[in-house]
């Protein structure tokens, strides 16, 4: 797609191609990113072969049109675009599991049984912090539901410490579905 002197049509035309690509190249690269982390090598691949190919017609428009500075400005605009939109793209994918360690104040088993109830595999121990005994509670979630998991965690005990750690691979164990209400 070249540019013509004195046509304003096909340089704005570039500029959104520019833009446009390298907002669906960078979003892609994400996706594959979290696929690639999360042991689905082929698919991976797959739209890695994708978005390599529109980054490079992106790239060889810039680079054939170093007359025009806006092209790089424009590239650079997509590519931060193009994180933006990848990182909503990922919390919708919301692929894998994610391993949730809660620590409470609630030391009677109160809210591991109220957990249990909701469908979820709880492992739990007794600890003790600088305030006294606590409990540790370490649930395995699919990411997709981590906001609704959240939001139950957060009105059975408002108090609790919490850490979400992604998991890559699970094998064995006690895993349920959350029973639906």
């Amino acid at each position: 797609m070249g540019i013509q002197e004195g046509s304003a049509v096909p340089l704005v035309l570039t500029y959104v191609v520019i833009f446009f690509s390298r907002i669906f190249d960078v979003s892609l690269g994400t996706l594959r990113i979290i696929y690639l982390t999360r042991g689905q090598s082929k698919l991976a691949a797959a739209i890695g072969f994708v978005e390599v190919m529109i980054y490079v017609v992106a790239l060889s428009m810039v680079i054939n049109n170093l007359d025009h500075p806006l092209n790089i400005l424009i590239y650079g605009l997509g590519f931060a675009c193009g994180n933006y939109i990848g990182s909503l793209i990922e919390e919708k994918v919301a692929v894998g599991y994610v391993n949730v360690q809660v620590i409470s104040k609630k030391s009677n088993g109160e809210l591991e049984h109220s957990l249990r109830e909701l469908g979820f595999g709880v492992t739990s121990m007794d600890c003790y912090g600088k305030d006294g005994p606590h409990r540790i509670l370490h649930i395995l979630i699919k990411r997709k539901i981590l906001p609704l998991f959240l939001d139950k965690l957060r009105q059975l005990d408002h108090d609790a410490f919490i850490s979400i750690i992604d998991t890559r691979k699970i094998m064995g164990g006690y895993f349920t579905r959350m029973k639906a209400k």
